[in-house]
């Protein structure tokens, strides 16, 4: 595991519940934080991600670093023909995931992203109710405090709250209403120069014709709102981490194994095995595309057009 941050702690509890895991070893550029994760799951520490390939023995690797330190570590990793698991978002920059992305496929890799929210039981009941509705509205929230973190607040460590947060949302809407074709991203006035924007509001124009917004701001003390409403004909279901809302009225909750099994299936795909991996590295690229376009249109203060 690369990177000991709270992410991969989470990583790192789950897969040291499956009989046939071993986390043989978990690097980070802090040497304490690593030797505190390592120690609870009786692993070797290092200090660098190149000293954890260096020693050898992995079949796969959890890549679980802050924004602006992904793509050395990736390829570095593929370079040793190992499969490789990308904590979200997936760089800074597009030019970095496509580089990657392109070393995955070339090689012929399993890979996966931790977009857990796909693996979220009532997705699936959602995905049911809209099969024979097309999606004609999306809302998508994002409405939160400051992470715990110090880099969080750069944009040049981060990409902002839109990269950092909202692409689970993003995520959500691609797969419920389908691409993206417009963005145009409008930021509130940041309190504090040279932060990230405190608050967006954006319109998002689908390529098969529903309309959407997303807000996002990190100016609150908790956790607000975070999710998804989506309208169609004569339905309105309302999706957040733990529940579906269907018409404002019936509630149903989500089962809670998504965090679980975005890791099992990874694994199995490791291992060779039939694997319901949903967010393969190149599929979630498509997401982070949407994101950095959403970034772009807000510094860029105009709207912004994609492919497809």
């Amino acid at each position: 595991m690369v990177g000991a941050g709270n992410v991969a702690a989470r990583h790192a509890e789950v897969l040291s519940g499956f009989g046939d895991v071993k986390i043989a070893g978990i690097a980070d550029t802090d040497p304490r934080r690593a030797e505190t994760l390592a120690s609870k799951h009786d692993s070797p520490a290092y200090g660098s991600h190149t000293d954890l390939l260096e020693a050898g023995g992995l079949d796969a690797v959890y890549v679980c670093v802050p924004p602006f330190a992904h793509g050395n570590p990736e390829l570095d990793i593929l370079a040793c023909d190992i499969p490789i698991f990308v904590e979200k978002p997936l760089s800074l920059d597009l030019g970095t995931a496509e580089k990657i992305a392109d070393e995955i496929d070339r090689r012929g890799l399993p890979s996966a992203v931790g977009h857990h929210w796909r693996y979220l039981d009532i997705l699936d009941q959602a995905r049911e109710l809209l099969a024979d509705r097309p999606v004609r509205l999306a809302l998508g929230h994002w409405l939160d405090k400051v992470p715990p973190v110090g880099w969080w607040l750069d944009p040049m460590m981060s990409g902002g709250q839109t990269v950092e947060q909202a692409v689970h949302v993003l995520d959500l809407a691609r797969l419920l209403v389908g691409e993206v074709s417009m963005v145009h991203a409008v930021p509130a006035e940041s309190p504090v120069n040279g932060e990230i924007d405190h608050a967006t509001a954006a319109v998002m124009r689908f390529t098969d014709g529903a309309t959407g917004l997303l807000a996002t701001t990190c100016l609150l003390r908790h956790k607000h709102r975070v999710g998804l409403e989506v309208h169609a004909e004569g339905i309105a279901l309302d999706l957040t981490e733990t529940e579906l809302v269907v018409d404002g009225e019936r509630q149903v909750q989500d089962g809670g194994k998504a965090k679980t099994m975005v890791d099992r299936t990874f694994v199995d795909a490791v291992q060779g095995r039939e694997a319901d991996v949903r967010a393969p590295y190149r599929e979630a690229l498509k997401t982070h595309r949407l994101a950095l376009a959403l970034a772009r249109s807000a510094r860029q203060r105009e709207p912004v057009m994609l492919d497809g």
